[in-house]
Formats: structure tokens, sequence, C-alpha cells
């Protein structure tokens, strides 16, 4: 659904669902002033034209022991067709990496990998980064300190 063709109240129930996917129906068209009837077709209007694309619980990294978040900037050898699908599809079926993507300027793609421990990351970086075809250079910085970290999108009001 293009921008344009969501109204204020769509986005005014993406905001609530964004901050709390838990809520009822009946709760969420409290909050937003709508019978429940009405508020549960905009929602499942939303999921049937893909802004609304799952639901998620967001855990603590911590509490969940994956302590270490890495950003990885890799440069392939080469940027044709074959070798960004091959570099991809080997990382989304890595775990350890969080987000990836295509990048402009000095490296080709920048990863957030999320490990438990260095060796952990270490055993990441031989047996699955560097045995990718076609890597050229790898550079990792290490997160030391998550100041801001968002799910929700800042959707206008």
């Amino acid at each position: 659904m293009p921008r344009d063709t969501m109204d204020d109240k769509d986005r005014e129930i993406l905001r609530h669902l964004q901050d709390n996917a838990r809520l009822t129906n009946a709760e969420l068209a409290d909050r937003v002033n709508l019978s429940p009837s009405p508020c549960l077709r905009r929602v499942r209007r939303l999921e049937a034209e893909g802004v609304i694309l799952r639901y998620a619980t967001i855990v603590d990294p911590r509490r969940a022991g994956l302590a270490v978040s890495i950003f990885v900037s890799v440069s392939l050898a080469r940027q044709d067709k074959a070798s960004l699908s091959e570099f991809e599809s080997i990382m989304q079926a890595r775990p350890e990496v969080m987000e990836c993507y295509l990048m402009t300027g000095t490296s080709d793609y920048l990863l957030r990998v999320v490990v438990p421990d260095l060796a952990a990351y270490e055993t990441f970086l031989s047996d699955h980064l560097t045995s990718v075809g076609g890597v050229a250079n790898i550079q990792s910085s290490f997160a030391l300190k998550e100041i801001v970290h968002r799910t929700a999108l800042p959707l206008p009001a």
C-alpha cells in the first residue's frame, strides 16, 4: 500500500501496534476511537496489503545470552549478479546475521551479527564468512554500548 493511500487512522493503528502488538482488537479500537469491526477490517487490510509484515516479540539479547553485537563491512572481489546472489543466500541462512544490507560506498555489504562471545564470532568468521567465495575484505566493528535501538518506524502524525 503506497504511503499516500493510508489515512491518519491507519497510521494511528500502526503506531499503537508497533508499540504493543499484543493489544486486543477491542483495546486497539478503543485507543484509536473506532468500533471493533471497522478497526479489525483496517488491520486485516494493512496485513493483506503487506504494510504489516508480521508480529514479533522483542527479546533482550544480553538476557538471552547474546551480548556481543558486531557490525561487519564486507567487500566482494566481483559485484556481478552471481556473486551478489551467492553471498546474500549464504547470509540469509546464517542465524547470527540479524541484518544484511547491500550498500553504496567503500563496502558492498553491511551486516549486523549477534553472538554470545568473541569465540562464537571467530567461529562465524572463519567457518562461514571467510569461506564464502569472492569475499575480498572484511572489517569488523564491535558495539560497545547500545544507545538507540528502535523497532517502530517514525510514522508521520
